[in-house]
């Protein structure tokens, strides 16, 4: 490793996992209103996304995307774009209601959801390959850049798994329950503002 010391490593990077944004946007949702199997589902796909991007990192691919741009930009575009698609479907949620029991959607696809907002997240990519730069040295042994791996990814699975838990408390859900068109009214406007910064996002390289 580098003199910064691994602890703080997996603590900024816990600390910037569990900060606002699409992930934790979509497991808090998924856990309030279907409940805490919905929710962990959900965060398992976006476990496995970041392990995939994790890996790719570390296989050298993200340098590979950075050194052909066009790679970079079609996940870029596709992400954006899928974000998009949440907001609407959030914001058609909070002007055209349903109750509650009516929205259940299996545990698969909720998987499938959570990997696709995690592999269209270009940000993931990002804080992949500056993780390895800033924790590891110039010339890292295999087994450090695989040590790193895995214990990054369990700090995720805290953070990610954390969050279906805590967000399907039934105080919570009971809330959610009771101000939901407010709930997707927010969540559509976050989808859609995280859909922007996505588009216009620089970068530097």
């Amino acid at each position: 490793m580098t003199s910064i010391p691994l602890l703080a490593v997996i603590v900024g990077w816990m600390v910037a996992g569990g900060s606002p944004g699409p992930a934790t946007l979509a497991i808090s949702g998924a856990s309030m209103e279907r409940g805490r199997m919905a929710g962990l589902a959900l965060a398992l796909g976006i476990l496995v996304g970041s392990a995939i991007w994790g890996l790719a990192a570390a296989l050298g691919f993200s340098a590979l995307m950075f050194a052909h741009s066009w790679m970079f930009e079609v996940v870029r575009y596709a992400g954006a774009a899928y974000l998009l698609y949440l907001a609407i479907k959030s914001l058609r949620s909070a002007l055209a209601p349903k109750p509650v029991a009516l929205v259940h959607a299996a545990n698969g696809r909720l998987f499938v959801k959570g990997l696709l907002i995690h592999l269209t997240n270009p940000k993931a990519i990002l804080a992949w390959g500056s993780i390895y730069a800033i924790a590891l040295p110039v010339t890292p042994e295999p087994a450090l850049v695989w040590q790193l791996f895995v214990l990054l990814i369990c700090a995720s699975a805290f953070v990610f798994l954390g969050y279906a838990v805590l967000f399907s408390n039934p105080v919570i859900a009971s809330g959610y329950r009771r101000a939901k068109r407010g709930f997707e009214l927010v969540f559509g406007l976050l989808f859609g503002a995280a859909s922007l910064k996505i588009l216009t996002m620089r970068l530097d390289v």
